[in-house]
């Protein structure tokens, strides 16, 4: 037997989602508005250079951040509209490859239902955050060409119990902005069951 993934009302899921982008953005926005100040304030050149590049550092922290949500949470067009699988490739590196985490994208470039990409992305976000240490995101077709499996290997790569268990749909646990991206994914047709096929214990690689 299924468990229901927790119920959250329409306006509630909106509300957590958009408390989750934002705390995404603060850092990176924080940051540009601190190194304005100094640039503002500091008459040292060698500062005002350490300024600028924060400033520009963050901001692309800020886009890289927002073009992942728009796909991953937003309506990216009206419904049934198709994505470009490129762009979600795009989006995925901009925000999770950096000197830790390496992506290998091995899906074809074509255009999705808009839905599957959002799917691939939440789950994306799920399997970088289970190799906080480092490591390799691997995206490939499914077997039989259906779908895609998403791997991560790193040193003691590990699923959070809690992002597991919302996951899977269970409502012990209270949902909030920190939670709700897990409970979102599992909510998508096709991760009904998904919990069963995850195991939180720690891999090496």
């Amino acid at each position: 037997m299924h468990v229901r993934p927790p119920r959250i009302e329409a306006l509630d899921l909106a509300a957590l989602l958009c408390s989750r982008v934002c705390h995404d953005l603060i850092s990176p926005v924080g940051a540009i508005v601190n190194g304005l100040e100094v640039m503002e304030e500091d008459k040292d050149e060698e500062t005002k250079t350490f300024a600028l590049d924060l400033i520009k550092k963050s901001a692309h922290q800020a886009s890289a951040r927002l073009q992942f949500c728009r796909l991953a949470f937003g309506a990216a067009g009206s419904a049934g509209a198709q994505i470009d699988l490129g762009d979600a490739e795009k989006a995925a590196r901009g925000l999770l490859e950096d000197d830790k985490i390496k992506l290998t994208w091995s899906l074809p470039r074509e255009l999705l239902q808009k839905n599957k990409v959002k799917l691939l992305m939440n789950m994306l976000l799920i399997a970088a955050g289970s190799i906080p240490r480092g490591g390799t995101l691997t995206v490939d077709p499914a077997e039989g060409g259906q779908g895609f499996r998403i791997t991560a290997a790193g040193l003691n790569a590990r699923l959070n119990q809690t992002a597991a268990e919302l996951l899977g749909g269970n409502s012990a646990h209270s949902v909030d902005a920190h939670a709700i991206q897990p409970v979102y994914t599992g909510s998508w047709p096709g991760t009904v069951g998904l919990r069963s096929r995850l195991s939180p214990k720690a891999r090496r690689s």
